[in-house]
């Protein structure tokens, strides 16, 4: 589809007027001849960088000042979509006056956020995030080219989400320390797969090594094997370490034990829906049966006898709410 095509309609509307006057005003667009780096003293760095998700690719011209390292002037040429250019001709304004060493230190989050018109409004719609990647690679090509050392040296780390560039080893972090259990959950935390989505799972334009739902797959396996530990060792496993059928089961187990007798004597009985974290507490969703549904003391003294037993048993966070 043509850029022209998309002027009016819903996609058009989803990039920043700063974008589109980027697309159609590169202003950095061109290239610095040997000529002109001489005149300046400088040292002329030419740095072409691909991107095989989308065929796009990008030429960055430097001119850099030898004995200062800094960037004296930027210039690129594009080869690919209008968001490509714009992206590119954000990064080369971004990497003059500024050093070498400060020019790798840009990422495309810094590329995208300058390209924004107001600082929450995403300047191009996710699928198109990956293109301020390429720029963002570009930058480390040319510094390499610079520094006469290798592109990967500037990345020591593995990165499973390239919009976001975010690490497999802040991944793991975050998801460790705060127990995430969803792919939104690691969006909220890290802005891992909140653009073109295809470091969540396989089947996105770019086939990653290892996704988003294999760290919580991971994660998940871990916690079932420390738990399997703690069990066979006869050590008790604190509730809030505890996966969500492991909370489950511990819930209809004290249920069995301290309540449900005394349910069905009344010839009622109750049955455990959900349980979600919310914030410091654990949020245990039930449903009464027969009798209990249409007693007066469903939301008074029976429920906090049931509320009462969970906290003392497992956790004094939890909280009972009758559906």
């Amino acid at each position: 589809m043509g850029m022209d095509s998309l002027i009016g309609g819903t996609i058009w509307s989803e990039y920043s007027q700063k974008v589109t006057d980027s697309m159609n005003n590169p202003v950095h667009k061109g290239e610095i001849t040997q000529e002109q780096a001489d005149a300046m003293g400088a040292k002329l760095i030419i740095a072409d960088f691909g991107a095989e998700s989308c065929g796009d690719a990008v030429r960055l011209y430097w001119a850099v000042d030898p004995e200062t390292d800094i960037i004296l002037d930027a210039k690129f040429k594009s080869f690919g979509c209008g968001t490509a250019i714009a992206s590119s001709n954000t990064m080369v304004e971004l990497c003059i006056s500024k050093t070498v060493d400060e020019a790798v230190k840009i990422t495309n989050i810094d590329v995208e956020n300058a390209m924004r018109d107001t600082p929450d409004v995403p300047a191009v719609p996710p699928q198109k995030m990956h293109c301020s990647v390429m720029a963002y690679d570009v930058i480390k090509k040319a510094a390499a080219l610079y520094k006469g050392v290798d592109m990967a040296s500037f990345e020591n780390e593995i990165i499973v989400c390239e919009c976001a560039r975010v690490s497999l080893s802040t991944l793991r972090e975050v998801i460790r320390l705060n127990d995430l259990t969803t792919v939104e959950q690691i969006t909220d935390y890290t802005k891992a797969g909140a653009f073109c989505k295809s470091c969540i799972r396989p089947g996105g334009h770019e086939a990653k090594d290892i996704y988003l739902v294999d760290l919580l797959e991971e994660y998940e396996k871990e916690k079932m094997a420390k738990a399997a530990d703690a069990s066979a060792s006869g050590a008790a496993i604190d509730f809030a370490q505890m996966t969500v059928v492991q909370k489950l089961k511990a819930v209809d187990k004290v249920i069995d034990t301290n309540i449900r007798q005394m349910l069905i004597m009344d010839g009622g009985d109750m049955e455990i829906l959900d349980i979600k974290e919310n914030g410091a507490h654990f949020d245990i969703y039930i449903r009464y049966l027969g009798a209990c549904s249409g007693c007066a003391s469903s939301s008074t003294g029976t429920l906090y006898a049931i509320e009462n037993i969970l906290k003392q048993k497992l956790d004094e966070n939890i909280r009972v709410l009758p559906i």
